[in-house]
């Protein structure tokens, strides 16, 4: 059975594409954690459009130790799927917990991962 075609390298030349976080989610790093698999791929990419959902929700209305633990958690799963500019935005708020500021501007990249997600795995 052929291997299925991983997001990063579907299109002709992506063999050659390099890590980007420019893009909401670098395709390239996420197909090396899944070893290339598209299915294991999107499977990830829908768990975690659905857990930021529910963590930048409850940001809000956490209180200061909640948040920190809150952030934490989005940061590990943003960089393990390569979510680069929201684990950044995630140990922002992990180091300054009372800085609503910080949450808004969360919630804006977080719109953007979740299109993009919406779109690669349509």
């Amino acid at each position: 059975m052929p291997q299925q075609a991983s997001m990063a390298f579907a299109l002709p030349g992506g063999e050659t594409s390099k890590p980007s976080r420019k893009r909401p989610i670098d395709l390239v790093h996420l197909t090396r954690e899944t070893f290339g698999n598209r299915a294991l791929e999107i499977e990830i990419l829908n768990l975690f459009s659905r857990q930021i959902c529910g963590i930048v929700d409850r940001l809000t209305h956490a209180n200061t130790d909640e948040r920190v633990r809150l952030a934490r958690s989005l940061k590990g799963s943003a960089r393990a799927i390569g979510a680069f500019r929201v684990a950044e935005m995630a140990e922002a708020i992990e180091q300054a917990p009372s800085d609503t500021r910080k949450i808004k501007d969360l919630h804006r990249v977080i719109d953007d991962v979740r299109d993009y997600i919406a779109a690669i795995t349509r």
